[in-house]
């Protein structure tokens, strides 16, 4: 490949990474155009690590012809089990370890030697070219510390000499626009991880200066675990991270899967909101997200218990108020969240949980917001004073018949679905 379309794509990587290009579209695009000016390759893989905390990271990978196989993966942990016998018997691990920056395969020479070659070889490629380029202290994060790439070629005489001239010039250019793209997808991660989905959305916009907030309406959820600290005291340390996981996670994937943003834990507890145009839908996703809570706890204690590990239930209250949404804290450490009366409030409504001897307790002004409909299933538990909060209240809970009324309890599943 000769210099003028080697910097034609070196200003097409670098034009596509600053419009956000994908990275499997921009491994795409550099195959192709490298093929169209005779550098003669067959396969194309990319991978990078990252931070995410599920995936140890992620790559993406070309053929030049059509497979089965995604254009896009991601792997998990590489330090335990078969994952972990696989990577130590990678071409990647043997550049590491051994120090090395580029290494050049026959594969029909090699095909023993290393866990992806004989599978490359019944595909039809010969030849193996394979990069690994390591991140300076500054450019790393986490355990991205690398980008590895590799290409392979059909030709039995494997890549010319100056088409691996040309791969070592544009090469570190994709991996930095590889870089580039994973970085973006790490904030995106982290933002929602820590932050909350949409909350992570509004700073990614931008939305980050102090003081800056909006008034909304919102149905705020709180929930906690009942007797938590009894339990922890009362089972091994190594246990009660597990513990306390396992109960959030049951709380996490109803809210998300109803629709709701969690916005923060706080110890054991859950502090979450759901938000709608129309504030019955949101009330009504509340209500199907503690349906599911409940689902989800009953399936939980249940394994928990067949392991023979402590179990427990937890409280939730319900409420509507108006909130400020957004940044709160000093110049160098703020919380994107809600505060307000109502924040209080609800928190308050659920600690009533264990006084009225109800795993579940709404406030007079969610269910007032309700339909005709939804409002039959939620009686009265009586009035109540709050803890902090100036006035009584009437607080609320689901129809206690429901449980031994199978038409009833089939009815309010009808009802949250909609």
């Amino acid at each position: 490949m000769d210099l003028a379309p080697r910097l034609n794509l070196i200003n097409w990587l670098v034009g596509q990474s600053l419009t956000g290009l994908p990275e499997n579209d921009l491994l795409r695009g550099f195959c192709e155009r490298c093929c169209a000016e005779g550098l003669d390759m067959s396969r194309g893989l990319v991978a990078i690590d990252t931070l995410h905390p599920i995936f140890e990271g992620r790559g993406v990978r070309w053929n030049d012809a059509q497979t089965n196989e995604a254009d896009s993966f991601e792997y998990g942990p590489t330090n335990e089990g078969e994952a972990a016998e696989n990577w130590r018997r990678s071409v990647f691990f043997h550049m590491l370890e051994n120090g090395h920056d580029e290494i050049r395969l026959d594969l029909a020479d090699r095909g023993k030697d290393f866990s992806m070659i004989g599978e490359l070889v019944e595909k039809g490629h010969r030849h193996f070219v394979g990069f690994v380029h390591r991140f300076g202290d500054a450019g790393t994060l986490g355990q991205m510390d690398a980008v590895y790439t590799y290409f392979t070629t059909r030709r039995p005489d494997g890549f010319a000499d100056q088409h691996l001239a040309a791969l070592r010039d544009l090469v570190p250019v994709l991996g930095l626009a590889i870089k580039s793209a994973a970085q973006v997808d790490i904030a995106r991660t982290l933002g929602r991880v820590y932050l909350g989905r949409e909350t992570a959305e509004q700073v990614l916009r931008g939305r980050i200066t102090r003081g800056v907030t909006e008034k909304i309406n919102a149905v705020l959820w709180f929930s906690d675990v009942r007797g938590s600290t009894r339990i922890a005291e009362s089972i091994a340390p190594a246990e009660i991270i597990p513990f306390l996981n396992d109960y959030a996670e049951s709380s996490i994937n109803a809210i998300h899967e109803a629709g709701g943003e969690v916005l923060k834990l706080i110890g054991d507890g859950v502090l979450a909101m759901f938000t709608a145009e129309d504030m019955a839908a949101a009330r009504r996703a509340a209500l199907r997200a503690e349906h599911r809570f409940r689902k989800n706890m009953a399936a939980l204690n249940a394994r928990r218990a067949a392991d023979g590990r402590p179990t427990t239930t937890a409280y939730l209250g319900l409420h509507v108020g108006e909130v400020f949404y957004g940044n709160i804290g000093s110049d160098d450490r703020l919380d994107f969240t809600v505060v307000g009366p109502a924040v209080n409030e609800v928190s308050r409504i659920a600690a009533m949980c264990g006084s009225v001897d109800r795993d579940f307790l709404v406030s007079s002004e969610f269910r007032a917001g309700l339909d005709a409909a939804g409002r039959r299933y939620l009686v009265s538990t009586g009035r109540y004073a709050l803890r902090g909060i100036g006035r009584a209240q009437d607080l609320y809970t689901l129809d206690p018949d429901m449980a031994d009324n199978e038409a009833v309890a089939g009815s309010y599943k009808r009802y949250l679905v909609g």
